[in-house]
């Protein structure tokens, strides 16, 4: 189970891509956060058996920051990477996308990806524990994706689609840059 909450002053906007990302990832539970610290966190989490945390932090106005945890018995133990947003869209501004929670997803890459782009699937595969799958497999086993490539700013995007009509459902999500531990 993963526990997922915002920064201490969310806006309308963090809490409605919380929401987002609660019915598009299986297994992950949303708390409002309030004044919570984070050892209040980690005592939550323990509370919904959840061994993982994911904060989305503010900046400016609007998401800045996705924080990764794992819970142990000293509290929250931070995970690398920190990934950093530039941007995100809403469910509700994909045209005509109605979409209910989803139950099973996969993630997937463009077959030609880059080694950032591999990175990063790799990681939130085993941080999520969602399998990864070819474009085809997926279609043929799943009724959503993950799908995570470059676009055309040659940044990182994160975006959730329907399947097997390979239709953009949303939230979807632009990465500035990712620091992983070694700073690279």
């Amino acid at each position: 189970m993963i526990l997922l909450t915002t920064s201490r002053r969310p806006t309308r906007r963090i809490r409605t891509f919380c929401r987002d990302l609660t019915c598009s990832i299986p297994n992950v539970v949303r708390i409002n956060r309030g004044k919570l610290s984070l050892e209040g966190i980690a005592e939550r989490a323990l509370e919904f058996n959840a061994d993982r945390v994911i904060i989305v932090d503010r900046w400016m106005g609007g998401p800045g920051k996705i924080v990764l945890f794992q819970t142990g018995p000293e509290g929250l133990i931070p995970v690398s990477p920190l990934m950093y947003i530039a941007g995100i869209r809403l469910q509700r501004e994909f045209e005509g996308t109605k979409t209910k929670p989803i139950q099973s997803l996969t993630i997937t890459t463009p077959p030609e990806k880059t080694t950032q782009v591999a990175k990063i699937a790799e990681f939130l595969a085993n941080f999520l524990n969602i399998s990864m799958s070819s474009m085809n497999e997926a279609v043929s086993g799943y009724p959503a994706a993950m799908h995570i490539s470059l676009n055309a700013s040659r940044r990182i995007q994160i975006t959730f689609m329907l399947l097997p009509e390979i239709v953009e459902a949303g939230p979807s999500v632009t990465l500035s840059h990712v620091l992983w531990e070694n700073g690279k």
